[in-house]
């Protein structure tokens, strides 16, 4: 093959060898939806964008979406791949620098498809490292993997900065639309918001009083972003297992887009062992 040739593109694959998809007894069960076809899930290079548990993201949203008698169609595209025709709902994790370095390229070849996607309201979530190539350009600081800025896809209105000092902790921001989301964040660039999207919340205090550190940049006291039904955030945790209010939102959305109506309805299973989880998690030292 001559240096100006390039691989076929690979088919869209299933995931394989993700989690088993066979649906998990509970009490709780909705009976499955016979006249629905399935959701369409689609993770994004989980081999190179899924530190931190946020593969729990995933699995997170098949189980409640089976729970609420809604089957799953797991697919993962990886670098080379071509994109699906069509999803409900994609998921991106997050990764090392080395990582965004990989799939930058691979990403932005397929940035039109997914703008479009968003335009059409699929739900999205990307974590971290996704949620920096998801916005303009995320430049490296001096001595990082990437020596050149990594030009992301423009979906979100962000822009991202490498710096020599690291976010890292638990962090409870406060939103409007799920209350109290609750997470762990570890990343050193700071992600500053432009005109076109909204931060997903605001960082809750914590150390000293008024502290705003932490969140996108550790300054503004804002986390994360918000266009339309795409959600990028810093929270790794997995961040959908302890917010089921969020991981609802998306699946709601998802199934909106499927059968365009409204006929998700939330598993009747949080009870006492997510609010627990949920204060746990928010109780615990920066």
């Amino acid at each position: 093959m001559s240096t100006n040739e390039h691989p076929a593109p690979s088919a869209p694959r299933s995931a394989g060898t993700g989690p088993d998809l066979t649906p998990v007894p509970t009490p709780h069960r909705q009976a499955a939806r016979e006249d629905a076809p399935a959701l369409r899930i689609l993770q994004l290079y989980p081999s190179e964008m899924n530190i931190y548990g946020d593969w729990g993201n995933t699995l997170t949203l098949i189980r409640r979406a089976q729970w609420s008698g809604f089957e799953v169609e797991l697919l993962a595209h990886e670098v080379g791949d071509r994109l699906p025709a069509d999803v409900d709902l994609v998921v991106a994790g997050g990764g090392q620098d080395s990582g965004q370095v990989r799939i930058a390229a691979d990403l932005l070849s397929h940035g039109p498809a997914i703008r479009e996607w968003a335009e059409q309201d699929v739900p999205m979530l990307a974590v971290c490292g996704s949620y920096q190539l998801f916005g303009h350009v995320f430049v490296p600081a001096t001595g990082d993997t990437a020596d050149e800025p990594l030009t992301g896809i423009s979906l979100l209105d962000v822009e991202t900065r490498g710096s020599t000092t690291r976010l890292i902790g638990n962090l409870t921001i406060e939103t409007e639309r799920f209350g109290p989301v609750v997470g762990y964040e570890n990343h050193s660039g700071l992600t500053t918001l432009g005109a076109d999207c909204t931060a997903l919340g605001s960082v809750r205090a914590f150390g000293q009083e008024g502290s705003r550190a932490g969140g996108n940049n550790g300054a503004d006291g804002t986390e994360g972003a918000v266009h339309r039904e795409v959600v990028g955030t810093y929270l790794h945790g997995s961040v959908l297992p302890k917010n089921p209010a969020l991981a609802d939102h998306l699946l709601a959305a998802a199934v909106r887009h499927r059968v365009g109506e409204d006929a998700y309805t939330a598993p009747d299973l949080e009870g006492i062992v997510t609010q627990r989880a949920r204060d746990i998690a928010m109780s615990r030292p920066r």
